[in-house]
């Protein structure tokens, strides 16, 4: 699984100018899935990025954690982070996970976030067409893939 995470003062998705899922503070999580990715894979991520300290603490350090601010994730899955640029000009996602398996991880993945504390989850409608607001903290965007975890 490929995560871009933001850290967001705000965000939310909209399909067709309705919003259908928001946060105040906390994380933008756009998550690809792989054709080999597992739960396990979202389970590593789950605990990584729930723990993962790059909020300021009172020295304006990076020391603390998305449960320690009481931080919530906006979920919104991102098949593109699978492309493969190697060849032409036109991208191909031969890597991307087919559309039932996508669904399941990513419904998976935020499934878990939730099991460990972080409240609220949001998340886009997989598969729709979505407008996504983001307001970067920061910025500080950080890229996940479990397979270097």
């Amino acid at each position: 699984m490929r995560i871009l995470l933001q850290r967001v003062s705000k965000a939310s998705v909209a399909i067709n100018g309705r919003i259908v899922g928001s946060i105040d503070g906390g994380f933008l999580l756009l998550v690809g899935v792989g054709h080999n990715d597992t739960e396990v894979d979202a389970d590593m991520l789950a605990h990584k990025i729930t723990t993962l300290r790059i909020f300021n603490d009172a020295q304006g350090k990076f020391n603390r954690s998305l449960l320690e601010i009481a931080g919530g994730v906006l979920v919104v899955s991102q098949f593109t982070l699978y492309a493969n640029v190697r060849k032409g000009r036109r991208p191909n996602f031969t890597d991307a996970a087919a559309p039932d398996h996508a669904k399941l991880l990513c419904d998976y993945f935020a499934k878990q976030l939730a099991l460990l504390g972080v409240k609220p989850v949001a998340a886009g409608v997989f598969g729709a067409i979505m407008q996504v607001e983001i307001h970067n903290d920061g910025p500080v965007s950080i890229w996940l893939d479990s397979a270097n975890l």
